[in-house]
């Protein structure tokens, strides 16, 4: 199977860039080819602006999206966004590797979610009607694929636990997993999170590769997320909220996991 690891840090010699190295060994080792998208290595450009495009903008005025929209459909994106668009057209599975930087992801990472994931590409996709709004929240471009994070943070596991004080890592991963992965249609499965990386001795290092190893041994056959489809009946449409008698007693990011 095809494997895109998407990683962001900026140290070769971290902790991120062993763990980086040692997934690309051990998937390759299972038989699967990998590609990295080493974005600080790449000197990726993280800002999404009117050069994204190759002709000037269509209207009065640069419009993300619907200058994003033009390019896409007329083969005008900056070539480093078609790069990568293809790179996700040909993975089976993506993985976004990250350090936890002030409760999410790196700006360089999400700057080549805003790029690549264009309009007409990754959202923008589908009807939309009364009945039926959008292929998105498990349908759309890249569904069929799954996706996986690879988090480390300092903190201690239980900072980040049901009455941690930084919130659950649940939590403060779902607008990635639900928002990013779901929502252009990846099945996406539990994070892998390394907590307290200051304190990575040998010892923990090798029980922290063995645990990811093991991960890794099982991404194409691990359950996903069960997050709710947005178009299967769960969600009144066009108003988007769950049903009444869905999950009544439910509120807030629970709620839309089955």
């Amino acid at each position: 199977m095809n494997v895109l690891i998407v990683y962001a840090h900026p140290e070769p010699r971290s902790l991120n860039g062993a763990l980086k190295d040692f997934a690309v060994h051990r998937l390759e080792a299972a038989g699967h080819t990998v590609q990295v998208s080493d974005l600080y290595a790449m000197q990726w450009k993280a800002v999404l602006d009117a050069s994204d495009s190759t002709v000037a903008p269509v209207g009065p005025r640069f419009d993300p999206s619907l200058d994003s929209k033009y390019a896409f459909e007329n083969g005008f994106q900056a070539p480093d966004i078609a790069a990568e668009q293809a790179r996700l057209r040909w993975a089976d599975a993506v993985i976004l590797q990250f350090p936890l930087w002030w409760f999410s992801m790196p700006a360089i990472l999400k700057g080549w979610v805003e790029r690549v994931y264009a309009y007409g590409f990754a959202y923008g996709v589908g009807e939309h009607s009364d009945t039926h709004w959008g292929d998105r929240y498990g349908e759309g471009t890249l569904v069929g694929k799954r996706a996986m994070l690879v988090v480390t943070t300092g903190g201690w596991e239980s900072h980040y636990s049901a009455r941690g004080i930084n919130g659950p890592i649940d939590d403060l991963l779902f607008p990635i997993q639900h928002g990013i992965l779901y929502y252009p249609g990846f099945d996406v499965l539990p994070p892998f999170v390394a907590y307290r990386t200051g304190r990575m001795d040998a010892a923990r290092f090798a029980r922290l590769t063995d645990a990811l190893g093991r991960r890794l041994d099982t991404l194409f056959s691990a359950a996903p997320i069960p997050f709710r489809k947005q178009n299967a009946g769960d969600y009144e449409i066009p108003a988007l909220t769950l049903r009444p008698d869905i999950a009544p007693a439910a509120s807030g990011f629970a709620a839309h996991i089955a």
